[in-house]
């Protein structure tokens, strides 16, 4: 299990060893310290937080007790022509995916948000990855830990991009690999790490 929480382009990873070099170190005498508000005062001044323990998955589930839990979904769409399909949202390139809604499957609702956001029917071909993104939501006055299950889905259909204006986002578009892989470095440190996963899988 992958225990890293990213904020935005901050991150919290919880380990039982520094996990990579530049990251801020805490090292709590229980669980019981490993708060939401201690973290985030951490990322005030770091953009890497490491919380060492001995028992990293116990830490993690006091931290996620701070916050209301969310399921989400998405994926990576790849066209006939191995073109990747992206989406520009509040001037970044980032993927599509949602919330899933109840009694939905995780690769159902991949699905039907990439074609809400996107214009695009696809298929799910394998899981990726699953992230942590964690954040302060003003509409509900509420901060959400959420857990997205990415997806690999191909698409034999030309459909028209439509995207989907009402959730923020002001462009679709397919990309080539080598584009891709260029829009990473305009994106959130999640969808890379979504790229990753893939890369891993195609090698």
């Amino acid at each position: 299990m992958d225990l890293t929480v990213f904020f935005a382009d901050k991150s919290v990873v919880f380990a039982r060893e520094l996990p990579r070099e530049g990251a801020f170190c805490f090292r709590p005498a229980d669980c019981g310290e490993v708060g939401r508000d201690k973290i985030v005062n951490f990322l005030r001044t770091h953009n890497s937080v490491a919380v060492l323990t001995p028992d990293p998955e116990a830490a993690f589930a006091r931290f996620a007790q701070d916050f209301v839990g969310v399921e989400a979904a998405g994926g990576v769409v790849e066209n006939p022509q191995g073109e990747r399909l992206m989406i520009r949202r509040n001037g970044r390139w980032d993927l599509p995916k949602g919330h899933v809604e109840p009694g939905e499957s995780v690769e159902v609702c991949a699905a039907r948000e990439i074609l809400e956001e996107t214009g695009v029917r696809a298929e799910v071909v394998a899981p990726l990855c699953a992230t942590w993104h964690a954040y302060w939501f003003p509409k509900t006055e509420r901060w959400e830990l959420k857990r997205t299950h990415w997806f690999l889905l191909r698409t034999s259909a030309a459909a028209s991009l439509v995207p989907q204006t009402e959730e923020g986002i002001e462009q679709v578009a397919w990309c080539s690999p080598a584009a891709f892989t260029a829009r990473l470095q305009d994106a959130f440190p999640t969808i890379r790490r979504v790229a990753e996963a893939l890369a891993a899988m195609k090698n």
